[in-house]
């Protein structure tokens, strides 16, 4: 996505060569490693990374630290033939690029950006720096402006993984974020309030300043989100019909009146299998032990 967008919005010439392969490399590098288990998961646990990263952005700070040392190794430096001062500012830019993915962070850069978008000037290195950070967060989160055959296989396997942490949190008597929660969430509710209220905000944002991006980016999103709004629709009207149909075959097999000790006209309650009418006939037994219930022809007082 993010190589995708910088051809279309000519984004070399906007914001320059050098931050412009910063970008894309952070794009490359900016989930290396990941554990499969969020930042909050990370700080609640205690785990390794939350204690050498203090809590703050542990996830992001490890991708850009194993980004660096790959990019280290000889046979991986794309950056050897840059000056120090080049390197410098690359390495300032992806770690700048690489923490902004970090959705605790997503509000801030968010509202700093859309400050920014009436007075905005390329040649201003923070407007340039926030630009990017919002680029990188648009391409972060960007599956549902892909083609719905590529995108929801995809949002098949995030659930998975957040059903999976929320699964471990509960045997660790962890806290569990509801959206992650696999007896609170369904792929319609998920993806509808994600659209509506972090998606397209940041989307369009991004389109106030690059109108380049509305009919390519933005519109598919808008798309998206009229797709899983019709199918949560449609699993509400599902669960309704369920539940009238499971409600109809409950009264079903409600127990007949006569049956299974019900009180009847015709029996009186039944204790034991054993209609109150004939347990008194068989009370009436004489001395000798003979039964004395009425015959055909008595009548029962």
């Amino acid at each position: 996505m993010m190589y995708g967008m910088s051809w279309l919005v000519n984004l070399c010439d906007r914001i320059g060569p050098l931050d412009t392969m910063a970008i894309i490399t952070s794009a490359i590098c900016h989930d290396l490693d990941h554990p499969g288990y969020n930042n909050a998961y990370q700080v609640n646990a205690r785990t390794e990374l939350a204690l050498r990263y203090n809590d703050i952005s542990p996830l992001e700070n490890h991708h850009c630290a194993v980004a660096f040392e790959i990019l280290e190794k000889p046979s991986c430096n794309i950056f050897k033939n840059v000056t120090s001062e080049q390197f410098k500012r690359i390495r300032e830019s992806m770690i700048r690029c690489i923490l902004a993915t970090d959705m605790a962070r997503h509000n801030e850069i968010l509202n700093k950006f859309k400050g920014l978008t009436s007075t905005f000037d390329f040649s201003n290195k923070d407007h340039k720096d926030t630009l990017m950070m919002i680029l990188i967060k648009v391409s972060d989160i960007s599956n549902e402006a892909r083609p719905m055959d590529v995108s929801e296989p995809w949002l098949d396997c995030l659930l998975q993984e957040f059903f999976n942490q929320s699964d471990v949190e509960k045997l660790e008597g962890l806290p569990v974020a509801p959206f992650m929660d696999r007896d609170k969430v369904t792929k319609p509710s998920s993806q509808t309030g994600f659209i509506r209220f972090v998606l397209l905000p940041l989307f369009e944002a991004l389109g106030t300043l690059l109108p380049e991006v509305d009919s390519p980016i933005i519109q598919p999103v808008r798309q998206a989100l009229q797709y899983y709004t019709d199918m949560g629709k449609a699993l509400e009207e599902e669960n309704r019909k369920r539940a009238e149909r499971e409600k109809e075959k409950a009264q079903q097999n409600k127990v007949s009146p006569k049956q299974n000790g019900v009180l009847t006209e015709e029996n009186g309650i039944k204790e034991n299998g054993v209609p109150e009418k004939k347990r008194e006939g068989i009370n009436k037994v004489t001395k000798h032990g003979r039964n004395i219930s009425p015959t055909k022809t008595q009548k029962v007082k």
